[in-house]
C-alpha cells in the first residue's frame, strides 16, 4: 500500500501539533518517524490509522482519501500497534491474537481454516507458541507487546503502523521484532526513539520538530550530526561500520567556562585527545 500525506495539519485544543506535513511512503517501504517527545509523531500516526482526522490536508492510501474509505476496509488493510493498550488482560494469548481476524469476519462468522492458519503463523513468528494458553495479564510488558504485534500480524494488513513498538522489550527482542517487521514485505510506518534502530532498519526516516517535517530521506542523509544537534539539542558523532550506522550522543554544553564539572571533564578529555 502506498501512503501519501499532503499538507496534513492538526491542532489540539487550539495548539498546532502538526503543520502542513507532506511525505510519501511507497508500497513495501519501511519509514521511521524520529523526533523528540511532543514533536507530533504519535499524532501523525493517528491520522494514518484514522484515530484523528486532520484539520486540513489529505491522507491517501493507494491514491484514495483514507477518510472517505469504508471503515471496514481500512480496518482490514491497516494494522496498528500503539504505545498503550491495556484492555483484554483477562483473555488468553490465543484469544487475543485471534482478534486480529475480526475485520475479516461478518457478524456471525466463525473462524475458518485460513483464519486459524493466519493466527498460527502470527503466533509462531512472534515466538509465542509456548504462551498461547496463558492470560495476557500474567505476562511481562515485553511479552504483552509481542502478543499485540501478533494480533496485528494475524490481521494480515497491507500497512502496519507502529508507535514505539520496541517499548518494554529487551535488546534481543527489539532486534527480533524489527527484523520481523522489515521482512514482512508490507508498508511500515513506525515511530522509533532509537536513532540506531531507525538507521539500521528503516529505508527512510522522517524527522519531526515542533510539528514540522524537518527532514525526510535515507537515514544517512537525514540523521547527520548537524540535524541531530538542531532537533534533539545534543552533540552527536556518527560512525559507519560495515554498512551499519551508530550514533554516539552527548549532552550539549551551553555553559560558560566555569560550568558544571561534567562539562569541564568532557572539555578536558577532548583537549587532551586533540593534543595527543
Amino acid at each position: 500500500m502506498r501512503l501519501d500525506l499532503d499538507s496534513v495539519s492538526v491542532a489540539l485544543g487550539g495548539t498546532p501539533v502538526l503543520d502542513r506535513i507532506s511525505l510519501t511512503v511507497h508500497s513495501g517501504q519501511f519509514v521511521a518517524l524520529a523526533g523528540p517527545n511532543g514533536s507530533g509523531k504519535s499524532t501523525l500516526l493517528r491520522t494514518v490509522y484514522r484515530a484523528r482526522r486532520p484539520d486540513s490536508g489529505t491522507v491517501r492510501a493507494d491514491g484514495r482519501d483514507l477518510w472517505s474509505l469504508p471503515a471496514a476496509e481500512t480496518a482490514r488493510d491497516i494494522g496498528v500497534l500503539t504505545q498503550e493498550q491495556h484492555s483484554g488482560f483477562e483473555l488468553t494469548v490465543a484469544e487475543t491474537v485471534a482478534l486480529g481476524r475480526t475485520p475479516h469476519l461478518g457478524l456471525f462468522d466463525r473462524l475458518t481454516r485460513a483464519d486459524h492458519a493466519a493466527i498460527g503463523e502470527a503466533v509462531e513468528r512472534t515466538g509465542l507458541t509456548a504462551f498461547t494458553g496463558r492470560r495476557v495479564g500474567e505476562l511481562s510488558g515485553g511479552e504483552r507487546q509481542r502478543v499485540l504485534l501478533a494480533r496485528a500480524l494475524a490481521q494480515q494488513p497491507r500497512l502496519l503502523v507502529l508507535d514505539e513498538p520496541t517499548n518494554h522489550l529487551d535488546l534481543r527482542h527489539q532486534l527480533d521484532l524489527l527484523e520481523l517487521v522489515r521482512d514482512l514485505g508490507v508498508t511500515v510506518v513506525a515511530a522509533l526513539h532509537s536513532l540506531d534502530l531507525a538507521a539500521t532498519y528503516a529505508d527512510a526516516v522522517a524527522v519531526l520538530k515542533d510539528g514540522e517535517l524537518f527532514g525526510y530521506g535515507r537515514p544517512a542523509e537525514v540523521l547527520t550530526p548537524q540535524a541531530i544537534g538542531e532537533v534533539f539539542g545534543v552533540d552527536a558523532t556518527v560512525h559507519h561500520d560495515d554498512g551499519a550506522t551508530r550514533f554516539v550522543l552527548r549532552p550539549r554544553c551551553v555553559c560558560p567556562d566555569a560550568c558544571h564539572w561534567s562539562c569541564r571533564t568532557r572539555r578536558l578529555a577532548r583537549t587532551g585527545a586533540d593534543a595527543g
